[in-house]
């Protein structure tokens, strides 16, 4: 049995750290969602409200605001734990170690603000942040599919319906379905991030009384000081109306954008897992990378597994706001918070690694043409059929005797490829059947698989041109910063 570390020589093994952060998640989404983020953004929150409040005419000074400025990240975060354990609150703990090393600030820190003025606004600052990092990466993903996807966009291969063998499609065909619904998600996450507004300064029931006091009965000031710190935030609008909290609903619009990108990311990885079973696509496999500890032929789609098995973690995570939203009694419960703590951070960092992951795959998918070309040659002389038919008919031979005889044969062949494990011979039996002879030497071009792919490959290409690469040129323009895109 496996015994702790004795007391005092705990290390960072001898604790659970989530895998989230300790195993997959980016240093930058880590960080996004850490302490030192959270408890600096508050005090540049804190910063932000003084610096208004003195532009409008509170008696807050120049060194106030300075010795503000020169502590924003000096955080005693022992001091910081050390007061919250005897405060039982944990931002009025900070409020104390923040005026422990600002002491000519002290008195003007927080003023007028309640809990959620921190709180809640360093979360949508957190939010909006946790977005601006998984754009660039859901847009590089895009653009690394659609390299694959035009590369592709040519090669016949089966389709599938009911993941029965169909029509014939063609591999770049399949990946732009992959694209549109990663475009979607594109969309949806600009969407979401640019309708996140700031909670602002509204107090403790949302009404503004504490600001409305401060200035004497001034309404204009107190929206003043509203718009003002909003701007300070990077925020064009805040909510006009809340109670001591942002509306819970707003949670249940973001973790529903990472949501369907789980969703999306989860079909497009099944899809490869039963490609690389059918040994037609593979992912990315390292020289010395080991896929089974017991089977040393195994290659392992592990890369697809992992972004599955996370995805399914994160579109449950949509469960939580829905049910914190709907729970919220009046102007606010507290029954929120240690939910939201988990569920906010865990869906933006679970989102992170999966479109890591699934970029890693995109740029290293690996595609066998003659396993593919095989399988459609098993196939094809079924799906040809009709094709067998129509020319008969041109030759001067009657629809239903021909029918019937197609019929027959493919029985036939049918039988040979179930019951005894063999090749499908159709062809060749057409090819023995004299009743064939006048077009036999139009076999070759009637199961030819490129003329059974309809107008796939013309599909990719005007999705690309008309829909793609113009989304991603306009979103890098919209960034101002090179995505890292092969446009």
């Amino acid at each position: 049995m496996v015994t702790p570390a004795p007391a005092g020589e705990e290390d960072v093994f001898s604790r659970y750290r989530s895998p989230l952060v300790s195993r997959y998640a980016s240093p930058d989404m880590a960080f996004n969602f850490s302490e030192r983020k959270k408890f600096g953004t508050w005090r540049r929150l804190w910063l932000y409200l003084a610096q208004a409040e003195k532009s409008l005419g509170l008696a807050i000074i120049d060194e106030q605001i300075q010795e503000m400025e020169a502590n924003l990240d000096n955080i005693d975060f022992q001091m910081a734990a050390e007061e919250e354990k005897r405060l039982r609150h944990d931002v009025m703990a900070h409020v104390h170690t923040f005026a422990h090393c600002c002491p000519k600030a002290a008195g003007i820190i927080h003023l007028g603000a309640t809990s959620c003025y921190v709180g809640d606004n360093t979360d949508l600052i957190v939010l909006r942040d946790g977005f601006n990092l998984l754009l660039p990466k859901l847009a590089r993903v895009i653009n690394r599919l659609a390299d694959f996807a035009e590369k592709y966009a040519d090669l016949p291969t089966l389709g599938f319906t009911h993941y029965q063998p169909a029509q014939l499609t063609t591999v770049g065909k399949r990946c732009s379905l992959w694209i549109q619904d990663l475009c979607m998600d594109l969309h949806n996450f600009e969407r979401a991030r640019d309708e996140l507004r700031f909670r602002g300064v509204k107090g403790t029931t949302g009404t503004q009384a504490s600001f409305l006091q401060l200035f004497e009965g001034n309404h204009d000031k107190v929206e003043e000081l509203d718009r003002l710190v909003t701007a300070k935030a990077g925020f064009k609008r805040a909510y006009i109306v809340t109670g001591q909290t942002y509306s819970r609903k707003v949670d249940i619009e973001v973790l529903s954008v990472l949501a369907s990108l789980g969703a999306s990311v989860h079909k497009i990885c099944t899809d490869i897992r039963l490609l690389a079973n059918l040994k037609e696509i593979e992912e990315p496999f390292e020289k010395e990378q080991i896929g089974s500890s017991a089977m040393p032929y195994k290659r392992n789609p592990m890369r697809s597994e992992r972004c599955c098995s996370l995805a399914r973690h994160l579109m449950t995570l949509v469960l939580d706001p829905l049910q914190t939203a709907s729970v919220q009694w009046f102007e606010r419960t507290l029954d929120d918070s240690a939910n939201r703590r988990v569920a906010l951070a865990e869906a933006f960092l679970t989102a992170d690694i999966i479109l890591s992951t699934l970029q890693n795959i995109s740029e290293g998918l690996v595609v066998y043409p003659k396993v593919i070309a095989r399988r459609i040659q098993q196939e094809l002389p079924f799906m040809s059929t009709e094709n067998i038919i129509m020319a008969m008919v041109k030759a001067g031979g009657n629809r239903q005797d021909c029918h019937e005889k197609i019929r027959v044969l493919s029985q036939q062949a049918a039988a040979v490829v179930k019951q005894e494990g063999g090749d499908n011979d159709l062809i060749a039996r057409i090819r023995a059947d004299p009743y064939f002879s006048p077009i036999h030497e139009q076999l070759e071009a009637l199961l030819e698989p490129t003329s059974f792919t309809g107008r796939a490959s013309q599909q990719v290409t005007r999705f690309l041109k008309e829909e793609v690469y113009p989304m991603l040129t306009q979103y890098q323009s919209k960034m101002g910063v090179k995505m890292e895109l092969t446009l």
